[in-house]
């Protein structure tokens, strides 16, 4: 279930638009097929919409079916292309790094001498090898040559590369299954046949009069699935929201690991400048928002505060102050800062994390009730509080009067460097990187956080550059907000490198558009039912959060 209010939500949408392109008029829950290319009157309503995905080959097929949910709601299942067969599976090999570090791990990319020296062992062992140079379309500030990788063997089904896995590990090195299809090496995508599967909603300011509102379930550290979110809410439809810990390791599961606003209330800081998606009374934006935390005690210097709503220490995605080993964005990284002050909210579960260090329980006027030299307690109704680690114990300490006040602000800044006006309107979900700015293609992968300078290229190889389930956001010139789901890591749906994400957002006509949670998290929900096909084996993942589009109040 989720908190009463978002039950109750105001139609926050409400501005301009024109008709839906390839939206027919069709009475609610009605499912009708659209052409390839729409009518010139409809071009003319959307002229920034492309006839087709701007997705593999020119050529290929595309068939799109538009269910109308509410006025003004529809959802989109877009196919484009077949079964290709040219694809095939392959054994990838993990090449040892070449790093003085003896604990540095094996990559599927490495340079041309390294592979060379791979392939030519795995030869000699009987494992035909050969050895594939692996360019990056360029994006706004990443991509090119990302190296050398090998690989052994075609075969029709995963399962047949069995027997060639077990002859690369006999000659000393790892290696897995993985499908053609879902390589995202630059030029190959012009020429790709698909097959490709997207969900995309789209939300007309002018004709729909619900919601768009994020909901995280009952409270921050568990995790729901979207469909359950969805259906506690009566929402008509949803997707999964931005990114969120997963391994207890790494803080608490289901916490935002980047900014998250709801119902006005600030409850997750930003990972360093990265854009989250906004939503409030004047419709959605695309925002880089900044982190600016402080506590106070009258007549005393203030104390920076590094978060709010996490585990003390652990900074999921980093981009926090003085986190080790930085402090700039590193995307499914986690940092850490043994001195830390962080402040919860009623919102982040039964009770705080326990551990060593101080604790400051504050009532709903900001008094100090108690003062614990341990952490982990239940936060007051209304109230809040502040838990400190390491170095910063001492200083919480010396302003922490039991019967005195003390004020937490907790700002998140835009790139002005003006506070963030919240309102009972406003929700936040973070995500990351940009796709399109202002109507041009701009992946900020860089410095979103999704390039390493010390693994030879594997996490971009892995995250960026292939193919991957994805769950993006933006809105069009018309003001209009569109949410998709792409299916992946399946030979039926090959999935979205960021690059062609990218070019997916603009031929649908976004202006601005930004990358949410995908791989196992993407879904989309109709009600209560799953639309998509999730690329986890276990089926729809629990997430952190999601995207609820509610319907709006019966006069």
């Amino acid at each position: 279930m989720i908190s009463p209010n978002h039950r109750h939500r105001r139609a926050v949408i409400t501005a301009l638009a024109v008709s839906l392109p390839f939206a027919f008029l069709t009475p609610a829950g009605a499912s009708t097929a659209a052409p390839t290319a729409p009518a010139p009157d409809q071009q003319a309503a959307a002229p920034a919409q492309a006839s087709h995905l701007d997705l593999g080959a020119q050529d290929l097929p595309e068939t799109r079916n538009v269910t109308t949910l509410a006025p003004g709601l529809t959802r989109t299942t877009i196919t484009r292309g077949a079964p290709n067969q040219e694809f095939f599976w392959t054994a990838e090999v993990a090449v040892p790094s070449t790093s003085l570090d003896p604990d540095a791990p094996a990559s599927a990319l490495s340079t041309q001498a390294q592979a060379q020296k791979v392939a030519d062992k795995l030869n000699a062992a009987g494992v035909t090898a050969r050895i594939e140079h692996v360019q990056s379309p360029q994006l706004a500030d990443a991509g090119g040559d990302l190296g050398y990788r090998v690989r052994a063997g075609q075969f029709s089904s995963k399962a047949d590369g069995a027997a060639t896995v077990d002859q690369i590990k006999a000659a000393g090195y790892k290696a897995s299954v993985i499908y053609t299809g879902w390589d995202g090496d630059a030029g190959s995508s012009e020429d790709d046949r698909g097959p490709w599967n997207l969900q995309v909603l789209t939300i007309d300011p002018k004709e729909f009069h619900g919601d768009l509102t994020s909901s995280f379930g009952p409270n921050l550290e568990n995790r729901e699935t979207t469909s359950q979110l969805s259906a506690a809410a009566g929402a008509l439809a949803a997707v999964n929201g931005g990114f969120f810990t997963m391994d207890p390791a790494a803080g608490a599961p289901g916490d935002p690991a980047g900014a998250a606003v709801h119902d006005g209330k600030v409850l997750s800081e930003p990972v360093g400048d990265r854009p989250s998606l906004v939503l409030d009374k004047n419709g959605t934006s695309i925002q880089r928002l900044h982190w600016h935390g402080t506590v106070t005690a009258p007549g005393a210097a203030e104390l920076p505060l590094d978060g709010i709503d996490r585990v003390p220490g652990l900074i999921r995605n980093c981009g926090g102050t003085d986190d080790t080993p930085t402090n700039l964005p590193l995307h499914d990284f986690t940092c850490t800062d043994p001195d830390e002050i962080v402040s919860f909210t009623p919102e982040f579960g039964p009770t705080t994390p326990a551990g060593p260090g101080l604790e400051v329980v504050l009532d709903a006027q900001g008094t100090v009730t108690a003062v614990n030299h341990a952490r982990g307690t239940a936060v007051p109704a209304g109230g809040q509080t502040v838990q400190a680690i390491g170095a910063d114990v001492d200083k919480l300490a010396a302003l922490a009067v039991p019967g005195k006040k003390l004020k937490v602000d907790t700002d998140l800044l835009d790139e002005s460097g003006k506070t963030l006006t919240t309102t009972p309107t406003t929700d936040v979900v973070n995500g990351g990187p940009t796709l399109v700015q202002n109507g041009q293609l701009d992946v900020t992968a860089k410095r979103d956080g999704m390039v390493r300078t010390n693994d030879s290229n594997s996490f971009f190889y892995g995250w960026v550059h292939k193919r991957n389930p994805r769950t993006f956001a933006g809105v069009d010139a018309q003001g209009r907000t569109i949410l998709v789901t792409a299916d992946g890591r399946q030979t039926t749906s090959l999935g979205l490198s960021l690059n062609e994400e990218a070019h997916v957002a603009k031929s649908l006509g976004m202006i601005n558009a930004i990358n949410l949670d995908g791989g196992g998290s993407t879904t989309m929900v109709q009600g209560d039912q799953v639309m998509n096909s999730p690329s986890d084996a276990t089926g729809e993942r629990p997430v952190g959060d999601a995207l609820l589009v509610l319907p709006g109040r019966k006069p």
